[in-house]
């Protein structure tokens, strides 16, 4: 079974819209963590001045641009693919960070308009002596993105469109999706939405249904999320759902692979071995880069997930999100 033909006139493979956030990498001891009085090994969401008081506190740190759409943007790229990115921040040092790091590996950046003083968003890491990582989390403007952030000509410039469910939040945001769905749609692109968590189909499932029965031709989650996003019991009853909804979903099952749900068929794929298991951060994420950038370039399905696997079994074989070589040269 093959992929959806290539759009000859497009100038991107992938178009992604998600939180533009940060992350601000610091190392330090138990005692900061007991001094600024964090929760050890937890994430957090912060407000303003709590990000910007622990901002200042950290010690020397790492910077470099975040985000679940964002990474997949950059997997898209590392693949060879073209790519582009829509997602909010502020004229700061860290929205200079973010829209440096992405055009350094080849993805445009639309960074919408400004938003008064509301600083880019961020996630404080700070990494104890025994790995552990303590996150805390400030969306600040990236979860201010409305429909006049959406730069029409890049949507309708992409073959597929790859919304972040994180972002799927606010009223402004979901009618930001609504819109770059509709613009994507009506020059002939597809729409693809990654669920992200299950806290957030918990928090907006009956939105979420409503979007992928409407505007999602292709939707990426795991076994957990598509549960929750139907409220069944059975991953074969979800799976029911899902054909009656959707063109396309692609669901993972960790070390078992993932299931490539069609309207009339039910495919597999096995996920590709990894020697240790270090860090899963940004799994999902660069298993649809893999999968999307085949997508575009019509492989067959199946093919399609094998190089969304070998994405995910790089990023999860460091520490870090992001892949540490070009995913071009395990191209198999």
């Amino acid at each position: 079974m093959s992929a959806t033909p290539v759009y000859d006139d497009a100038r991107y493979d992938v178009v992604g819209v998600g939180n533009a956030l940060v992350d601000v990498i610091s190392h330090a001891d138990d005692g900061f963590i007991a001094t600024h009085e964090l929760v050890k090994g937890s994430m957090t969401l912060v407000d303003t001045d709590r990000a910007l008081y622990l901002y200042r506190a950290l010690g020397t740190a790492v910077e470099m641009s975040g985000g679940s759409a964002a990474n997949t943007m950059t997997g898209v790229a590392s693949f060879g693919g073209t790519a582009a990115y829509i997602g909010k921040v502020s004229s700061d040092s860290l929205g200079d960070v973010f829209g440096h790091d992405l055009r350094a590996v080849g993805v445009q950046f639309r960074p919408g308009r400004p938003d008064g003083d509301t600083p880019t968003g961020r996630c404080i890491i700070v990494v104890t002596p025994d790995a552990e990582r303590t996150m805390n989390t400030y969306l600040g403007v990236s979860s201010l993105l409305c429909p006049a952030d959406i730069d029409e000509a890049t949507v309708a410039a992409g073959k597929v469109l790859y919304m972040e469910g994180y972002l799927y939040d606010r009223p402004e945001a979901k009618e930001a999706f609504r819109h770059a769905a509709a613009v994507a749609h009506a020059h002939g692109r597809q729409v693809s939405l990654t669920l992200s968590d299950s806290f957030c189909v918990d928090r907006h499932r009956a939105d979420f249904r409503s979007l992928v029965t409407d505007e999602v031709d292709i939707l990426f989650g795991n076994h957990d999320e598509l549960l929750s996003l139907y409220e069944v019991g059975s991953f074969d009853e979800a799976v029911a759902a899902v054909q009656r909804d959707c063109h396309l979903a692609v669901v993972t099952v960790g070390a078992r692979g993932c299931y490539i749900i069609t309207r009339d068929a039910v495919l597999t794929a096995p996920a590709e071995p990894v020697a240790q298991v270090l860090d899963t951060t940004g799994a999902g994420d660069l298993f649809a880069a893999g999968f999307l950038f085949g997508y575009t370039r019509g492989y067959p399905l199946v093919h399609c997930a094998k190089l969304g696997s070998i994405a995910a079994a790089e990023v999860i074989s460091h520490v870090g999100p992001r892949p540490l070589l070009e995913l071009r040269t395990l191209l198999p």
